[in-house]
């Protein structure tokens, strides 16, 4: 692109063409990843070179003589085709070389040489116009997992460029603005980065060397100087060197018509010619995102851009990606477990989409290794017991729902509750019935009474009985579910509950979500709303379990007459006796670790003193205060065998009663007296 190529240090650029056998990219035109792709992915990561489109059968890069010579930019590219085909002759089969890629000059527009124009301070060696041509960075959005209304954009700017560059009406394309309604950990910076590369590969603008800047308002408030920084951006950009420029806007979506948010819309419309502006929000419901548009649309013109969250095929499709760009797969029961974890990463209500996918693609790739390393093996597919080293869920035993059940210590009553109604539901299915049943419940208890851990194993036995597609196990807090801004909770809550069809959605302290008063600022009111929608849409398609103290979710069901008739099952989770928490401490040391009988006198003699005051207390966390006192007796025996030098384990009395000693185990036994008595 003649006239529009620019860097800081007069550096000359070269282009290296990589030409591949034709013959042989179709023996591998099977293969997951195809070799050009492969290619790419590899010298994308060494930092030196600018991938810049291609065929099936070519691949143009770009590097600075400056940093590397030609002789040695082809050595790496031979290295990188060894390192994937270390089968192949590289001979035969890979032809290199090189051309002149332009002078890295700025130019004006007359075609002089004008480097004192430049007026970014950036020093990162960066170029987008030279390496980038329309065409690949349309093919690398089109492979985007989801983005659907992002890639309609990208080919909307394609289609128009040429009749832009044409008639020289580039003002027409930097009087759009964007509005991007984008959750956390969707892609936002790649998107960015995309949309910059797109415009300068098609020769719409000249790019800036760092072309994406993304800032969010002070968290002054309505200080008029709460938009300050940005607008001194605004005002110090470039014609020559335009950016993408990403402002926040998520804590004023509500306050679009005050003052210092006009200020900055009235300095954005100005230095229209200098940015492409983006404007993001979190995902939000359609009607909220159109009435900031509307509002945004009173200065600047505005397209609105949707980011869904990954559905369970896109999660996939991220994840045999990274994957496959590090020469690994999974079987289809290692796919199981690698969505189980998933689950559980979701379960804390941090899910931060791309980047947990492939962090947990990475944990997969370094256990899978580390196994490889001490088998003496070269091992790339990973298979269910690899991909279970990653899940808190223990599955190894190999138990169904049921035994798991009947393992389970005490609640005896709870456990025939429980074959009760999953027979019930089992025959409404197998009826043959078009109107199936609610098969939604509620469990009511104190904390530590196994609610979590029978709603995990209902998931498990449905799914064997043929109620339940998946029978994983999504576990929220109810506050979870609500949002941060306005419209933020009706689609994250449907997100949710879109991601536990076919399994379990497991809500404690769901009466968090009902306080009560008619607060419009409290998202919990929407949360069950939109709940509720879900329960009835999807009756059968999903069990929605929510757990409290039986109390407060009374409340809830008093104040939500919709949500009771959903939930037709309740069960109640009492307390334990002392001797079931006996048994629950005598079962956590029996299934792991060698001990000495002292151990389980000790502690028998204490559970049975607990005071009646601490069992009945609705603070009393029952069986985790037990697995709480097993950890702390584990860690004091760990301590005291790592001192002694000795490799094995073995848990005794002494431990056990430093244990119980310890402020938090202590307590529990000693009873208060009056002062005087």
């Amino acid at each position: 692109m003649a006239g529009m190529r620019q860097a800081p240090f007069g550096g000359q650029m070269k282009k290296l063409i990589i030409e591949l056998d034709g013959q042989w990219v179709l023996s591998h035109r099977g293969d997951e990843v195809l070799p050009v792709d492969a290619i790419e992915g590899e010298l994308s990561t060494l930092g030196i070179f600018k991938c810049g489109g291609g065929t099936l059968t070519s691949l143009f890069v770009f590097f600075d003589e400056n940093k590397i010579d030609a002789a040695a930019a082809k050595d790496k590219v031979t290295g990188v085709f060894a390192d994937l085909y270390p089968a192949e002759d590289a001979s035969g089969l890979l032809t290199l070389s090189v051309e002149d890629g332009g002078t890295d000059v700025s130019e004006d527009e007359g075609g002089v040489a004008n480097a004192s124009e430049e007026e970014d301070d950036d020093v990162e060696f960066d170029v987008f116009d030279e390496g980038d041509d329309g065409q690949a960075v349309l093919d690398e959005i089109d492979r985007l997992a989801g983005a659907d209304e992002f890639k309609a954009l990208a080919w909307e700017i394609a289609d128009i460029a040429p009749e832009i560059r044409r008639t020289g009406t580039q003002e027409v394309f930097f009087n759009r603005c964007y509005l991007f309604s984008i959750g956390d950990g969707r892609g936002l910076t790649t998107c960015l980065s995309l949309l910059a590369r797109l415009a300068g590969g098609l020769g719409l603008c000249h790019m800036s060397l760092s072309p994406v800047r993304e800032e969010r308002p002070s968290p002054r408030g309505e200080s008029a100087d709460a938009f300050g920084d940005i607008i001194r951006i605004l005002e110090n950009g470039s014609k020559k060197n335009v950016k993408v420029l990403c402002v926040d806007i998520s804590e004023w979506m509500d306050r679009t018509e005050s003052a210092p948010f006009k200020a900055f819309l009235r300095a954005a419309e100005k230095h229209s010619e200098e940015f492409i502006m983006v404007f993001r929000i979190p995902f939000v419901d359609k009607d909220v995102a159109e009435r900031i548009r509307f509002s945004l649309n009173d200065l600047l013109s505005v397209r609105s851009v949707s980011f869904p969250p990954l559905s369970g095929d896109e999660i996939k499709q991220v994840a045999a990606s990274e994957l496959a760009r590090m020469r690994f797969s999974l079987t289809p029961p290692a796919w199981d477990r690698f969505f189980v974890r998933i689950s559980e990463e979701k379960s804390d209500g941090r899910f931060y989409g791309i980047n947990t996918v492939k962090k947990v693609v990475r944990e997969l790739v370094y256990y899978k290794q580390l196994n490889n390393a001490r088998k003496k093996r070269q091992d790339t597919q990973i298979n269910k017991s690899d991909a279970q080293m990653l899940c808190r869920e223990n599955v190894s035993d190999g138990l169904s729902g049921s035994e798991q059940l009947a393992r389970l210590v005490g609640s005896e009553s709870i456990k025939k509750r429980i074959e009760e109604i999953v027979a019930q539901i089992e025959l409404s299915v197998k009826s043959g019935s078009e109107e199936r049943p609610c098969i939604h419940m509620r469990f009511v208890g104190n904390p530590g009474t196994g609610k979590t851990t029978v709603a995990r194993i209902i998931g498990r036995i449905l799914k064997e009985r043929g109620v339940l597609r998946t029978g994983n196990f999504y576990e929220y807090a109810g506050r979870d579910l609500c949002g941060r801004y306005v419209g933020e909770t009706a689609p994250k809550t449907a997100g949710i509950c879109r991601d536990a069809y076919g399994s379990v959605l497991f809500i404690d302290e769901a009466y968090s979500l009902y306080r009560g008063d008619d607060n419009s600022r409290d998202y919990g009111r929407e949360a069950l709303d939109t709940l509720i929608a879900e329960m009835e849409n999807h009756r059968s398609d999903f069990v929605v379990i929510m757990a409290g103290y039986t109390d407060d979710m009374e409340k809830l069901m008093e104040g939500n007459a919709g949500l009771a008739s959903r939930m037709p099952y309740t069960i109640e989770f009492p307390n334990f006796t002392r001797g079931q928490l006996y048994e629950i401490f005598a079962s956590m040391v029996k299934g792991k670790f060698k001990y000495d009988e002292r151990l389980l006198d000790s502690a028998n003699v204490y559970f049975s003193g607990l005071p009646d005051e601490i069992l009945q207390s609705k603070e009393f966390s029952n069986a985790r205060f037990v697995r709480n006192l097993f950890e702390r007796t584990w860690a004091k025996a760990a301590m005291r065998c790592q001192l002694n030098g000795s490799k094995n384990v073995v848990l005794t009395g002494d431990d056990f009663e430093q244990a119980s000693a310890d402020r938090e185990f202590a307590l529990k036994t000693s009873k208060k007296t009056r002062i005087g008595f």
